[in-house]
């Protein structure tokens, strides 16, 4: 069997923080940095000519760092650190620009920008944390700006305020909003990625993920477990003389019958046709060998309704362990794929494994006597 690789959808995106994976948040990173450095530059000079030669000289420090970042974001194994610190001194900056004494109205608006970049790099959670005491930080600064204006009434100063106030949470809660349904959003889009529509099971993808998650627990822990490949008995007779509903039918019921089954610990997958597969955790050969016979005369004794009349079908199986028959994903495919097409042409509706389990199972019995 081709082993391809696929990637663990399930897994990035759970370590997604927000609606960006982890290198779409990079680049996005990088940009601010781009623009961030390019913009200190350009207003540090500003600041120079307008006579605040320590804000020019703070702009320049923070510039330079920002084109540092630039260089590094995309390979930096501390990539929320570099996120964190960005966010935290651009925020802070904005305060700071907001308090001097000539500030203009227009700085005020980096207020709205908060939550974008916060829910955008850090997602829901963190973002909400970092960017609702910045905002109430920058309402209350812009109360006390608008104290300052000369000649503002008190109907003019409410009116302004409360624009801020308005856009500012409006901004948060929308931010907020999209989030929990991008969040949902992207729960469907696993779901749908790694389950196989017609049995509701594991895909072939969400399989050969789990195998592999499976071999690094079982490398850490030293626990066994056992790879099974099943395949239905003469399944295109089944379409050919049924019509593809009945094949599609013997398949949703072989699949109903593994989950029922099998225990919590043990994953079962389609890979595709006829064929099934599964992963026993926790198990040596002889009761791996137990179960899956306890499940072959399951599914050849389950009666199946279709068209008014009664059918059954059977199913063979090839088994591999870990690690005897192999430590790796590719090899332990391989073999329980060669024993389940020596069961095939020893006659179907069988188990088949590297050892005999009627000798193992009469071992196991001889020395539970002796002792």
């Amino acid at each position: 069997m081709d082993m391809l690789n696929h990637p663990d959808l399930g897994k990035a995106l759970t370590h997604s923080r927000s609606g960006l994976r982890d290198d779409h948040r990079r680049s996005l990173a990088r940009f601010l940095f781009w623009v961030t450095g390019l913009s200190l530059m350009v207003f540090a000079t500003l600041q120079l000519f307008s006579g605040y030669p320590w804000v020019s000289a703070v702009e320049v420090v923070f510039g330079t760092l920002a084109f540092v970042g630039v260089a590094r974001i995309n390979h930096s194994p501390h990539f929320e650190r570099w996120v964190y610190g960005y966010l935290l001194t651009l925020f802070s900056f904005f305060i700071v620009i907001m308090l001097l004494p000539d500030a203009s109205m227009a700085a005020f608006v980096w207020v709205l920008m908060m939550p974008v970049l916060a829910y955008l790099l850090l997602g829901r959670r963190e973002g909400m944390i970092l960017s609702v005491p910045f905002m109430l930080l920058g309402c209350i600064v812009y109360f006390i700006f608008l104290g300052g204006v000369p000649g503002l009434s008190t109907a003019d100063f409410v009116i302004d305020f409360l624009n801020m106030v308005l856009c500012g949470s409006l901004m948060q809660v929308f931010m907020h909003m999209y989030e929990i349904r991008r969040e949902e959003a992207e729960q469907r889009l696993i779901e749908v990625a790694q389950t196989d529509a017609l049995t509701g099971l594991a895909n072939r993808g969400n399989f050969q993920s789990t195998l592999i998650r499976t071999i690094a627990e079982s490398e850490r822990s030293n626990a066994a477990f056992a790879l099974v490949m099943m395949d239905i008995d003469h399944f295109k007779v089944i379409n050919d003389s049924h019509g593809h509903e009945a094949g599609d039918y013997v398949l949703q019921e072989i699949g109903q019958c593994l989950q029922e089954r099998l225990r919590a610990t043990d994953f079962v997958g389609r890979l595709g046709g006829e064929e099934f597969s599964l992963i026993l955790r926790d198990v040596q050969p002889v009761a791996a060998y137990e179960l899956i016979e306890e499940l072959r005369q399951r599914i050849a004794a389950r009666k199946m309704h279709l068209g008014g009349s009664d059918f059954s079908v059977t199913a063979t199986f090839g088994m591999a362990q870990w690690p005897e028959d192999g430590r790796q994903a590719d090899i332990l495919f391989s073999v329980a794929d060669q024993h389940l097409y020596r069961g095939k042409r020893a006659g179907r509706n069988q188990v088949a494994t590297s050892f005999d389990p009627l000798t193992s199972q009469s071992n196991d019995a001889a020395a539970g006597g002796e002792g």
